[in-house]
């Protein structure tokens, strides 16, 4: 194992601490780890923007929302080759939740994801983004 000595500010420290005391790490250094690691597998993502992947879309949206069903509806049907399955949820009288499985490359579905989840009157959305080649590390 090797020692590394960085400088954070205040404020980026107190940010951990509060992270770790509420994800119940052991220490600082446990917790960094795990944040490294955690970039280290975004920026190995971000860098193979072409490997095919399985992206599972979710997000949370106002159905009474001028327009924005059809306009959800119309972008996967536009983009019906990344589309695997999807699943429609009522959460209550305002809110539903959209699961959509995408097949495709990484860039493809990061790019249709972020088209989703930025369209107004969609509260959260997110993308877990699952490699097919390579899953094995």
């Amino acid at each position: 194992m090797q020692r590394v000595t960085i400088t954070l500010d205040d404020d980026l420290m107190q940010e951990l601490d509060a992270l770790i005391e509420t994800r119940g790490d052991q220490n600082r250094s446990e917790a960094i780890r795990d944040l490294v690691r955690t970039g280290l597998k975004e920026a190995t993502r971000n860098s193979k923007g072409d490997e095919p992947c399985i992206g599972v879309l979710s997000y949370v949206y106002d159905h009474a929302a001028r327009d924005l069903a059809r306009r959800l509806t119309n972008s996967f049907h536009h983009h019906h080759d990344l589309t695997i399955a999807s699943l429609h949820v009522h959460l209550d009288t305002e809110n539903c939740l959209e699961v959509g499985i995408l097949k495709g490359s990484m860039n493809e579905v990061q790019h249709f994801s972020d088209h989703i989840t930025a369209e107004r009157s969609v509260r959260h959305g997110s993308v877990q983004i699952i490699p097919l080649q390579g899953s094995e590390d």
